[in-house]
């Protein structure tokens, strides 16, 4: 008994953490500024789109927006075909140079990225990747690579070896293995990694803000910062922009539901 009351309580803590602040910024989308500290978790006296039609019409917003859409998509495509051939040969390498392989990707998830920006800062600049969308795009997928291979190799291993083997019986080159079989039998953990890269890029500012300067090349994140100024934030507008941005991340969520969810728990029981 006490443990489903305790259980029943932590999760309704859990669900009032998240409704809360999600409630505060879609009412928020729809007040003024003075009507947001007035009454921040209430609904609006006044629904009104007036937030939707100034953050259109006054800002920069299409543009971060395609921004933003070309950057992770391109990033998220290329990281998945980087990670999934990668992940491929090391879980077929079975005598020990394989697990080096894989331990020297790993070690990138131990570097965080905030104590290599000055690094990355000055290569890019001496290469002339600055305010450049190519440039974001190839370091996305620099700092996703590591935890994609470690995930993706995870799932490859569990491939059996028999599989392989009847089709290289039959002829089937390396790349054909990794086409015909492997890709095949992991399309749930391709799609599961592909969400969680697609939230991770999507919702990135270290980057766009170490590396874009330029108004045409910001991303959504980077130019949600220009309603923050030094002495006033327009709270609705930013509430009004993070509806905005969060509008592709539910649609992809609501579309690939199922592959995500047999993602996370492919391998979770054996046999």
């Amino acid at each position: 008994m006490f443990y489903k009351v305790s259980r029943l309580f932590a999760l309704s803590v859990f669900t009032a953490l998240i409704i809360i602040p999600s409630l505060v910024v879609v009412f928020g989308s729809f007040k003024s500024d003075l009507e947001i500290y007035d009454r921040p978790v209430a609904p609006p006296i006044d629904w009104t789109i007036a937030n939707y039609q100034r953050l259109f019409r006054d800002s920069n917003i299409e543009t971060s927006f395609m921004n933003s859409v070309m950057v992770t998509l391109s990033s998220v495509v290329l990281t998945l075909i980087l990670a999934s051939f990668a992940s491929f040969g090391i879980a077929r390498i079975v005598h020990a140079s394989g697990k080096f392989l894989f331990a020297l990707f790993s070690l990138g998830l131990a570097i965080p990225a905030a104590t290599s920006i000055i690094a990355i800062f000055e290569l890019f600049v001496r290469f002339n990747l600055t305010n450049s969308l190519p440039g974001l795009v190839l370091i996305n997928i620099a700092s996703t690579l590591p935890v994609s291979i470690f995930i993706l190799t995870a799932f490859f291993k569990q491939i059996p070896n028999e599989l392989y083997e009847s089709a290289s019986i039959d002829g089937a080159s390396a790349f054909r293995l990794y086409r015909s079989i492997a890709l095949q039998l992991s399309r749930p953990s391709m799609s599961a990694v592909a969400i969680f890269l697609f939230v991770i890029i999507w919702n990135d500012l270290l980057y766009p803000l170490l590396l874009i300067t330029q108004q045409d090349k910001k991303t959504l994140p980077l130019s949600m910062l220009d309603y923050r100024g030094e002495y006033s934030t327009s709270f609705s507008m930013i509430f009004t922009a993070v509806m905005v941005a969060s509008l592709p991340m539910i649609i992809m969520y609501v579309m690939m539901q199922r592959s995500f969810v047999a993602g996370l728990t492919a391998g979770a029981v054996k046999g």
